[in-house]
C-alpha cells in the first residue's frame, strides 16, 4: 500500500523515507532487515502486523512495497524476486486462456519469450504493434480486443517513445489493461499511473536498485480487484522476493534520484558526441533533437534517461565494438551505477532472433553509468578507432 500519510512530499523524500519509519523499540534509523522465515503468534490465528510465514509476507518486504508505490504514485505496490517473475504474477492475474496481449514491438526479448513460449501453449494470444504509432495501436484494437496493451517507454533497446496518455485513452476505449514497463526510465524520470495507466512493472534489478547486486521485480496496480488477484498469486505461487534483497532494493532507492541525475548528464554528452560520428551510422537517444520522441520525451519525462543505443551499420563492427571497450563493461542488464556495453542480438534479445522483435545485428547499447563523463566518451572514441 502507499504510504497516504507522505504522499504530498516530492519525490526525493517519498524515496528516502516511504515506508522507513525508524525502528520503535531501538531508534535505529534505518529499519531492521527480518530474515525470519516464521512469526510467533499470539493464540490461533492471533498475528502480529498481519505476519505468519516469510512467504505471505516479510516487514523488510512490506516496507519496500510502500515505497515503490510511493515514488510511483500509485496505490498497491508488490515485490517479486525477478522483474519476470513479476509480469508472471500479472498476466496470470488479468488472463484467461482465449485472451490476448497487444505488445509494443522493442520490447524485452524475455517479456515476449514468457508470453509466447509459457503462456502461448495455455491459450493466451499474443500481437505485436508499434506502440510508438497510436494509429497502428487504434487499427489493432479496433480489429480485434486485446485483453492487456503492454508497453515499454522508452523502449528497449531501440528508444522508442510512446505517449502514454494517448495509449491509456486507447486502451480504456477498447476495455483493455494498459500495462507500462517503467524500467528504462524509472519513477525518477516518468510516472505512468498519474498519465492513466493501470499497472506498472519493474525489474527493480535496473535503475531501482542500481547497484548491480540484487535481482527483483515489482508491480504497482492502480485497481484493487487487479492487485488482490495480482497478491494471491504472489503468495500462491511464492515467487517473492527475500528479506536481503528487498532491503539492498530499498538502499538503492534512496539515492535513485541523484543517480538519474548524473545517469542523464552523461548519456546526453555521450550521446551528442557520437551523434554524427563518422563510424557511428546512427545514436538513438531521446534527448537527441533528432529523436523521431524528442518532444513528446520532453513532455512526458523529466529527462531523457542513461541509454544510449548505437547502429554501427554492420554486425561485425557491432561486435568488435563492444568487445573493445575498456570501462564499459561487456555484460548483460542496465541501470547500475557502472558502465556496460550490450550486444542484443547474442544477448539480452537472443530469445527474439528471427521474429518480429529482432533487433538488428548492427545494433550495441550503451547503459551509461555515473564515472566521469569524459573518461567514459574517452573509452567510447577508442573503441570506435579500432573499427
Amino acid at each position: 500500500m502507499t504510504d497516504h500519510a507522505s504522499s504530498a512530499r516530492g519525490f526525493d523524500s517519498l524515496a528516502v523515507h516511504a515506508g522507513q519509519e525508524f525502528d520503535p523499540t531501538t531508534g535505529a534509523v534505518i529499519p531492521p532487515v527480518h530474515f525470519s522465515s516464521t512469526y510467533a503468534q499470539d493464540g490461533i490465528g492471533g498475528l502480529r502486523g498481519g505476519y505468519e510465514y516469510g512467504r505471505s509476507g516479510n516487514p523488510t518486504r512490506t516496507a519496500l512495497e510502500r515505497q515503490i508505490a510511493a515514488i510511483e504514485g500509485g496505490v498497491h505496490g508488490l515485490s517479486f524476486a525477478s522483474g519476470l517473475a513479476a509480469e508472471d504474477a500479472l498476466l496470470r492475474a488479468a488472463l484467461q486462456p482465449g485472451d490476448e496481449v497487444l505488445l509494443g514491438n522493442d520490447v524485452y526479448g524475455g517479456t515476449y519469450r514468457l508470453i509466447a513460449r509459457i503462456l502461448g501453449p495455455w491459450g493466451v494470444g499474443l500481437r505485436v504493434v508499434d506502440m510508438s504509432d497510436l494509429a497502428q495501436v487504434e487499427a489493432a484494437l479496433a480489429e480485434r480486443p486485446a485483453k492487456i496493451v503492454w508497453v515499454e517507454t522508452p523502449s528497449n533497446p531501440l528508444l522508442r517513445v510512446t505517449d502514454i496518455a494517448g495509449l491509456a485513452r486507447l486502451g480504456h476505449e477498447a476495455g483493455a489493461i494498459v500495462v507500462v514497463d517503467n524500467t528504462f526510465a524509472s519513477p525518477a524520470l516518468q510516472q505512468p499511473l498519474p498519465l492513466g495507466a493501470d499497472v506498472v512493472v519493474h525489474s527493480t534489478t535496473k535503475y531501482l536498485g542500481g547497484h548491480s547486486d540484487v535481482i527483483g521485480g515489482a508491480l504497482v496496480i492502480a485497481d484493487d480487484a487487479l492487485a488482490e488477484k495480482a497478491r494471491f498469486l504472489q503468495f500462491a505461487a511464492g515467487a517473492v522476493s527475500g528479506p536481503l534483497d528487498a532491503w539492498l532494493t530499498t538502499r538503492g532507492i534512496k539515492t535513485l534520484a541523484v543517480r538519474m541525475q548524473r545517469h542523464c548528464e552523461n548519456a546526453q554528452q555521450i550521446a551528442e558526441v557520437l551523434e554524427g560520428h563518422n563510424k557511428v551510422a546512427r545514436v538513438y537517444y531521446p534527448g537527441l533533437p533528432s529523436h523521431p520522441g524528442h518532444e513528446l520525451a520532453a513532455r512526458q519525462m523529466s529527462a531523457f534517461g542513461g541509454i544510449v543505443t548505437l547502429d554501427l551499420g554492420d554486425g561485425a563492427s557491432a561486435r568488435r565494438f563492444a568487445e573493445s571497450t575498456r570501462l564499459f563493461t561487456l555484460a548483460e542488464s542496465l541501470g547500475g551505477v557502472e558502465s556496460l556495453v550490450n550486444y542484443p542480438d547474442e544477448m539480452t534479445h537472443a530469445s527474439v532472433r528471427g521474429t518480429e522483435l529482432a533487433v538488428p545485428e548492427s545494433v550495441v547499447r550503451l547503459s551509461v553509468g555515473i564515472e566521469s563523463v569524459d573518461d567514459l566518451v574517452a573509452d567510447l572514441e577508442q573503441a570506435l578507432a579500432a573499427l
